[in-house]
C-alpha cells in the first residue's frame, strides 16, 4: 500500500547558556505547548514559617563507598587522583540512590541560587538570615564526566560533559548562581552547582586516549582545590575526590550493562530512565489514536509519515485517507475533494486541513463556511457511503453520479495528537452527530475519552458556523435552534486535564466554572492556595463538604507543601471511593496543584517519581507543568516515604541533579 509523506514541523534549536549540557535530543517539541507564568506570591513572614530549619549537626553527609578514597589505586599525588574499577562504581551509583536525601529546609534556599550581587534573590530568600546562606555540609553528591565526542552516545547514568561543569578554562567549576532576576526554578544550575559537593569520576568514550582523559581528570581535582581554598577555607565540608574509570567504554558495556543509558550505538539501552523517552511514551498512550465516530479517527501522526523518503511503509492501521492538521492549510474546495475521492479507488491519500486556532471567526455567508460544510459531509459519507449521493462538482451545487464503493476509514491526525487536529474533530462531531459545540466538547470528553484542546477562537469560529453545521448534518436535527449554556459561555476552548478518571488538574477559571465542573462529572474541588468565588447556590449544589481549601501555600520557593499530602490525597481518594472526580487547582494548574497530582499518581499508580511526572506532564495537554525546585525535592523526598511505609529499601531510579538537568533541557525549547 503507497503511502504519503508528512514533512515534520522544523525543531527549533537555541544556543545553550554556559554551563548547560546539551543531551544531543533528535526529537521535535510537542506544537503549542508553552510555559505559563506562575506568580510567587509573597514571601512570607518569620512568623508564619511552617516548617523549622534543622540543625546541621542533626544531618551528617551521606556516606559513600568512594570516601575515604586511601583503598583506590592512585594515579598522582599532585593532584590527588585515583582510579576506580567500573564494578566500584557501579556498586557507588546504587549506594548513592539508597540514601536519603537531605531534608529540604537544610538545602533551601541554597538551592535556588544565591549570588551575594543578586539582592533581589537573596533578600526574597533568606529574609536577612545569613545561616540559610551557607552552604549545605549535609550533601554528598556522585557526578559522572563523560570524556570526548557528545552525549549522543556512549552515556553512562548521569553523565555530563566537562564544560556543564567547568569553565572555560577548564580549572574552575562554574559559577551559576544568576547576578540578577527572580526565580524559584533554577533547574539548569543544579548540575554544576552541586558538583563541588560531589566525588568525580572520569570516563572516555571508545577512542578517547588515556592522556586526554587524565588531563579532564586533573583539571576537576584542581578545581576542586581551588573551589575549598575559596570556599571553604576552614575545611568545615566534606572533603570530594576525583577519580578515573580504568577500562574503555566497551568493558562498561560488557561488565556494567545496568549503568549504561545510551550504548556506543547511541541506542537507548532502557536501563535508565530516560525523561524524554517517557514523555514521548506517555503522550503517544495518552493521545493514541481512536475512534470517535464511525470510520473516523483522531491521533497522532504516524511516525512512519515522518520519516521523510519512506515509501510503501506498513502502518499499524490501514487508513484509506490521512487528513493532517496544520497552520498553513486551508479548508478544501469540492474540486479538490472531488479529485481526490477519485485517487482514493486506486491509493491512500491525504489531504490538508487548517489547524486548531488559525481560522478566524466568519462573518455573515463567507465562501469558507461553505467549503466547510462541503469539507465534512465530504468526510462523512466517505465513512459511511450508504448515504446519500454528495461529490459534488467545481462549484460545489451539482452531485456527481458515483459513490463511495465502500466504507473508508479515516484518520484526522496532528503531531500531538489532539491540539492542531481539535477543530476539525469538534465541528465533523457536531455535523455527523447533530450536536451543537458545547455538547460535542462534552461527547468527546466523556463518552470518547478523547483529551483535546481547543483555543478561544476555536470556541467563537465554533459558535459562528454551529447553526448552519447543524441544518446540513445528516442527524437531521430538526428545526435545532442552538442555545449555548451558561457554562459553554466562559468556557476558553479548554477543559480541565484529566489526569486520572477521577482526578482533573486545572486553574483557578476552571475551578470557577461550576457549571462546566458539573457536566464532566466533577463533583469535589481541591483549591491550593487560590479558593474559588462561588454562589451559595453552587456551594450548596456542590455540598460544602465537596470543597477543601489548602491555605497559606504560595508559588514561591519557600513555602513547603509535602505537609499538606496526605490531607490532599484523602480528600481526591474519597472522591474517587464515591465514584465521582475532584479537580484539583491552583492559580495556573501547573505547579501547586500539578505537585499535588503528582504524588497522586506516585501512590496510586506506584510510580516513581520521574516517571509519574512524565505521566502528568503529558495529560496537561497544551501547557508544561512547572512545580518549582522545591516541590520536586519534596516530591523525590515524599518517594523515599512511601518507599518505607512499603517496608521497601530507598531507591531513586533518578538523583536530583539528573532529574534537575532533564526537567531544564525539557523545557527549553517551550521557554520564551
Amino acid at each position: 500500500m503507497a503511502t504519503v509523506v508528512v514533512q515534520q514541523p522544523p525543531l527549533r534549536h537555541s544556543t545553550p547558556p554556559p554551563g548547560s549540557v546539551s543531551l544531543n535530543r533528535t526529537s521535535s517539541p510537542v506544537p503549542n505547548k508553552h510555559i505559563p507564568v506562575c506568580p510567587t506570591g509573597p514571601s512570607p513572614i518569620p512568623s508564619r514559617t511552617s516548617s523549622p530549619v534543622p540543625k546541621e549537626d542533626a544531618s551528617l553527609a551521606a556516606s559513600s563507598p568512594l570516601h575515604p578514597p586511601d583503598a583506590f589505586p592512585k594515579i598522582s599525588d599532585l593532584p590527588p587522583l585515583y582510579s576506580i574499577e567500573i564494578e566500584i562504581l557501579e556498586a557507588a551509583v546504587k549506594h548513592a540512590a539508597a540514601q536519603p536525601l537531605p531534608d529540604p529546609n537544610l538545602v533551601f534556599p541554597w538551592l535556588h541560587g544565591l549570588h551575594p550581587e543578586n539582592h533581589l534573590q537573596v533578600g526574597f530568600f533568606t529574609n536577612r538570615r545569613r545561616s540559610l546562606r551557607r552552604i549545605p555540609r549535609c550533601w554528598r553528591g556522585l557526578t559522572i564526566v563523560k570524556v570526548g565526542g557528545d552525549l549522543a552516545t556512549s552515556r553512562l547514568k548521569g553523565a555530563v560533559s566537562p564544560d556543564a561543569i567547568l569553565t572555560p578554562s577548564g580549572l574552575e567549576f562554574l559559577a551559576v548562581d544568576p547576578r540578577e532576576g527572580f526565580s524559584v526554578r533554577n533547574f539548569q544550575i543544579q548540575t554544576a552547582k552541586l558538583a563541588p559537593l560531589s566525588d568525580i569520576v572520569v570516563y572516555g568514550e571508545d577512542g578517547v586516549t588515556v592522556d586526554h582523559i587524565l588531563d579532564v581528570a586533573s583539571r576537576i581535582t584542581a578545581a576542586q582545590h581551588y573551589w575549598r581554598a575559596k570556599h571553604d577555607s576552614e575545611q568545615a565540608l566534606p572533603s570530594y575526590n576525583t577519580f578515573v574509570v580504568s577500562c574503555p567504554f566497551s568493558d562498561i558495556e560488557r561488565r556494567a550493562p545496568s549503568l549504561v543509558a545510551v550504548n556506543s550505538s547511541g541506542q537507548l539501552t532502557n536501563q535508565v530512565v530516560d525523561l524524554f523517552q517517557l514523555e514521548r511514551i506517555e503522550m503517544c498512550t495518552m493521545s493514541r489514536a481512536s475512534e470517535f465516530s464511525k470510520n473516523v479517527w483522531q491521533g497522532p501522526t504516524p511516525d512512519y509519515l515522518l520519516q521523510a523518503g519512506v515509501s510503501g511503509a506498513p502502518s499499524a492501521e490501514p487508513f484509506d485517507l490521512m487528513i493532517e492538521a496544520n497552520d498553513l492549510a486551508h479548508i478544501p474546495g469540492p474540486r479538490a475533494l472531488a479529485n481526490l475521492a477519485k485517487r482514493l479507488e486506486d491509493e491512500p491519500q491525504r489531504l490538508e486541513f487548517p489547524s486548531s486556532g488559525s481560522l478566524p471567526a466568519p462573518s455573515g455567508e463567507s465562501r469558507d463556511i461553505h467549503d466547510l460544510i462541503s469539507t465534512l459531509r465530504w468526510i462523512y459519507y466517505l465513512a459511511n457511503p450508504d448515504g446519500p449521493e454528495v461529490f459534488m462538482d467545481a462549484e460545489g451545487d451539482i452531485p456527481m453520479s458515483e459513490t463511495p464503493k465502500k466504507p473508508r476509514k479515516i484518520l484526522i491526525h496532528c503531531p500531538d495528537g489532539y491540539t492542531e487536529s481539535s477543530l476539525l474533530v469538534i465541528a465533523y462531531t457536531m455535523f455527523a452527530e447533530g450536536i451543537p459545540a458545547s455538547e460535542a466538547w462534552l461527547w468527546l470528553h466523556r463518552e470518547k475519552k478523547r483529551n483535546f484542546f481547543a483555543y478561544p477562537s476555536d470556541v467563537s469560529y465554533l459558535k459562528n458556523v454551529q447553526e448552519k453545521v447543524l441544518q446540513e448534518s445528516p442527524a437531521n436535527p430538526a428545526k435545532y435552534q442552538p442555545a449555548d449554556p451558561d457554562w459553554f459561555k466562559y468556557c476558553d476552548g479548554s477543559l480541565p486535564s484529566r489526569i486520572l478518571p477521577y482526578m482533573y488538574l486545572g486553574n483557578l477559571s476552571h475551578a470557577n466554572n461550576p457549571d462546566m465542573l458539573w457536566e464532566l462529572g466533577i463533583r469535589r474541588v481541591l483549591s491550593i492556595g487560590e479558593a474559588v468565588s462561588w454562589s451559595e447556590s453552587n456551594i450548596q449544589k456542590m455540598g460544602a463538604e465537596n470543597l477543601m481549601h489548602i491555605t497559606k501555600v504560595q508559588d514561591n520557593g519557600i513555602d513547603p507543601l509535602t505537609q499538606e499530602f496526605d490531607r490532599c490525597l484523602e480528600f481526591i481518594r474519597k472522591g474517587k471511593s464515591d465514584g465521582t472526580a475532584t479537580l484539583v487547582h491552583c492559580r495556573v494548574g501547573v505547579s501547586r496543584s500539578a505537585t499535588i497530582c503528582i504524588a497522586e499518581v506516585m501512590s496510586s499508580l506506584n510510580m516513581s517519581f520521574p516517571r509519574a511526572y512524565c505521566y502528568v506532564r503529558a495529560r496537561r495537554l497544551n501547557v508544561i507543568i512547572q512545580p518549582h525546585l522545591r516541590f520536586v525535592y519534596e516530591l523525590l523526598k515524599w518517594e523515599e516515604l512511601q518507599q518505607k511505609k512499603n517496608n521497601q529499601p530507598i531507591k531513586r531510579e533518578l538523583e536530583w541533579p539528573t532529574v534537575a538537568r532533564e526537567i531544564a533541557l525539557m523545557n527549553k525549547p517551550y521557554s520564551r
